[in-house]
Formats: structure tokens, sequence, C-alpha cells
């Protein structure tokens, strides 16, 4: 969509969202402000989502005046409850599928303590000017003698041509007194796949270390988003080249580097990392899969051993990164519930099937993996299939055509023996039962070694196969059943 803006325009009339604006609400939200004899204007990332043609439901708007008194006007139009916030001077309605949340104008300014601004009553410029970006500060004007009418005071619009991230006061300003507003940019940059400005990048170099003074849930929520763009390498490669990445999530950041001793190096894993994660986006919308693909070899920096004849390895990193999520979880504020523990098994088990895919694949070796993936198996294969980065097309090819025999196998081995979620089919009480045991080490030796012999086809996973096994075991060590 182009407005017919120019270099010294303020303001123009849009014809063309007349579309948009057919929305009935917004015919109600113009007559009452016309009949309060108020100025009323949708602002923000609704007006800018409109240019982009991207779906919203959230519409913000600003009033010259009172959003509380507007918001309870509208809502006695529409019949419909108003949530009114005196605090922060803002209201909130649910229409249909729409949130509409109203504020009046006001003008901001900041303590160096805090990210919490002092508000005054303001202008409509006044509010535009205190918008985090150019591409934010848009308004459309509701009020019936001028409706439709935007007003873009920062060249939001041509920001919108170029793809340009930009801040309409100097970005030192704003992201000091916001510090926020660092993570927004480079959400945006990685959401609309846009660039940031270069002034703004060199801003949030210099005012990183603010970010101390936002909560780690406000930081965390930014980085969730980024991970759900369409392209997370964006703002991840953002946020390590301006230092962000390093005080928000320094164990991502450690990831970086290559270290070369007697000629041999090993690869980038920050790089690798991003790579996996970009890579799994393709496949997957889901947010803690992507968790996965960004915590896999998170622990590389921490095995890293170089062995003389052989180079550099990385031994127990799937153990010892399993070991880590729950720490990185409590420290992003990240839920410490099975969403962790999801993350956390596709960590410690993101090998297993790339060592099948190497090798010849045995049934007992997909029963293991079955059992100790469960229902995580589908999760686990697209991560796996992720984390094949490498250049060279033909170990690329052979490891993707090894993937579809593991997965292949894996359907097969699955629809024969029914191993997923399995739990063998004599019991720990069976066992007790059985030879007049209470529970101890015998009982875990006996099960044990059921369990073995299932996954190593040794015996069917059958209850009368299982239970002849038991008693053959049990007189090895010396038990004989109590009902014999």
């Amino acid at each position: 969509m182009q407005s017919d803006l120019n270099n010294d325009s303020k303001k123009s009339h849009l014809g063309d969202l007349g579309v948009y604006l057919s929305n009935p609400i917004f015919k109600t939200l113009s007559s009452i402000a016309d009949i309060n004899n108020t100025e009323a204007y949708v602002i923000g990332g609704f007006v800018r989502d409109l240019f982009l043609n991207r779906p919203s439901k959230d519409i913000d708007v600003v009033v010259v005046g009172s959003g509380i008194e507007y918001a309870e006007a509208v809502g006695r139009k529409l019949n419909t409850k108003v949530a009114v916030f005196k605090s922060f001077g803002t209201a909130n309605i649910k229409h249909n599928d729409l949130e509409i949340e109203f504020v009046g104008a006001r003008k901001e300014s900041y303590r160096a303590d805090s990210r919490k601004p002092i508000v005054e009553d303001g202008t409509l410029k006044d509010d535009q000017l205190r918008r985090d970006f150019t591409i934010n500060a848009l308004a459309i004007n509701l009020n019936t003698e001028n409706f439709g009418e935007l007003l873009d005071p920062f060249q939001g619009i041509q920001d919108m041509e170029h793809k340009i991230i930009r801040t309409p006061l100097d970005p030192e300003i704003t992201f000091s007194d916001d510090p926020l507003r660092m993570m927004r940019a480079i959400r945006f940059a990685s959401q609309l796949n846009f660039t940031i400005d270069a002034r703004a990048i060199e801003a949030i170099k210099s005012q990183k270390n603010r970010i101390s003074i936002v909560s780690k849930e406000r930081i965390t929520d930014e980085m969730n988003k980024i991970i759900l763009s369409a392209k997370p390498s964006i703002g991840f490669k953002l946020l390590f080249d301006t230092g962000l990445l390093h005080l928000i999530f320094p164990q991502m950041a450690q990831l970086y580097g290559v270290e070369i001793v007697k000629g041999k190096g090993h690869k980038d894993n920050f790089y690798h990392t991003l790579e996996v994660l970009d890579n799994i986006c393709e496949t997957t919308d889901d947010l803690w899969l992507r968790w996965a693909a960004i915590l896999h070899d998170i622990a590389k920096p921490a095995t890293k051993r170089f062995e003389e004849g052989h180079g550099w390895t990385f031994h127990g990193h799937e153990d010892k990164g399993a070991r880590m999520v729950p720490k990185i979880f409590s420290q992003l504020k990240l839920p410490l519930n099975e969403k962790m523990k999801f993350v956390q098994k596709l960590v410690q088990l993101h090998l297993r099937p790339i060592v099948l895919a190497q090798d010849t694949v045995t049934d007992s070796a997909v029963r293991r993996l079955l059992f100790d993936a469960g229902e995580e198996i589908e999760s686990l294969m697209l991560l796996c299939n992720a984390d094949v980065t490498t250049k060279n097309e033909y170990k690329k090819t052979k490891y993707r055509n090894n993937f579809e025999l593991v997965k292949q196998k894996l359907k097969d081995v699955e629809e024969r023996d029914q191993i997923r979620n399995w739990q063998p089919p004599v019991t720990g009480n069976d066992i007790m039962e059985t030879f007049a045991l209470d529970a101890g080490k015998e009982v875990g030796i006996i099960k044990n070694a059921i369990r073995e012999a299932i996954l190593e086809g040794e015996i069917a996973n059958d209850y009368n196969e299982a239970y002849n096994f038991m008693i053959n075991l049990a007189k090895q060590m010396g038990l004989n059943p109590v009902n014999k």
C-alpha cells in the first residue's frame, strides 16, 4: 500500500485505508469522538500492520484528553464492559474479536534508575514523539471531518518502504529512557526482516548495560518473540553483535568462536546453533522445540577438549547440556514445568538418532530410542534433521537418506513391538508378590533385566515370556516363587 506523502508533508488523506477502516467499530469510535468533542486517533502497531498487510486484532486509540472517559462512553454505546486502569490512565474494551486500548495523549520523562516514565498530559505530537520507532508513531484520525487522515510526522511510511527501524528521537535518549526498546528494535528487525538504522545500532551498543534495569520476564518475552519469528538468526545475530546477548544470555554467547590447535579447528557453535534454529523453524512453530534447537549444543564450551591424534571433542555435551537446562530456564524466568522437561529430554537425546543414522540400524537400538524418547520421538527426529548443517552435499544427502531409514525403522518397530511409553509386562509388584520380597535391590535387578531382555529382543514384549524369564533369572539368584 502506498501513501501520497512527499518529503515536506506531515499528513495525508489515504482513501485506500477505507476498506480497512470499514469495520463498524471505527464508525462507533468516530461518532463518540464527535459527540464528546474529542480528538481521537488510531495509533501504533495496528496502523503499522495495515501498511504491512499483517493481521492485527489489537487497536490502540489515543485521545487528546481523558482516555478513560472516552472509553467509558464507547463502552456505554457498545453495551460492553470497560476495564479501567487508573494508575496507568488507560482503559480496555474487548469487542468481538478485537481488543481496544484507550489512553490520553501524553508526554513522558524518565529517571535514570527506572524505565517507568513520569507522565503528563500532552498533545498528539507529544504522544507520537514518545513512541519507540517511527513505524509505530503513525496515527489515523477518527473524527468525522478528517476521518482516515494519516499523521506521519517522522516519515514512518518512508521507513517502512525502505525497511528501516528508526527512532523518532535521538536513539541514545530513546534507549537510555526505556532500555527494553533495544530488545524491541531487534525483535521488529527479526519479525519484519528490517534493518536497524546505523545510529540506532550504535546507540544499542553504547546503552546495552542499561538493560540491567529491565525485568528478566520482559526481556525473555521479547526474546521468545524473536525465536518465534520466521528467521530468528536475524535477531540473535543482532543481539550478539550489539553485545546484548552477552548480558541477557551469556551461555549462548559463549558458543561463539573457533579455536585452532595444530592446524585443527572446530566449527563455530554459535553460528551452527543459529543454522539449526533456522532449519527447525521451517518445520515447526513450536516455541519449545525451537528452544531445544537453541540449547542442543549449549554445553559444548564446557566439554571442549583437544585430543592428540584425533582433534576436538565434546564428549558428554548432551548430558551436561541437559543438566544446564533447568538453570538456564530459571535464569531466564522460563517455565520450570513440562515445557522445561521437554527441552531437557531433547537436549539429552539429540545425538541418538544421529548415531543411528551413521551405523547399521538394529532393532534393539530403535527399541531403546523409542523407549527413551516416548511421545517426543517425532520432535526429536525434527531436531536431529535440523542439526545436519554440513556444507558437504554428499554427507548431507547421506545423513538425510539415513534419517529416512531410521524413521521407517522407528515406524516398523513401534507397530510391531509397541515400545513407545512402554512399561515391562511384569511389574515390580509382580516380582515382590511372586518371591515375597520387599522393595529393594533384588527387585530392581530382576525388573531391569526383564526390560533389557525385551529391548535387546531376547524375549518378546509379552507377559508369559517375561514371567518365565523372571523365574529363570530368580533361580540363578537363589530365589524361589512362594506359590511353587
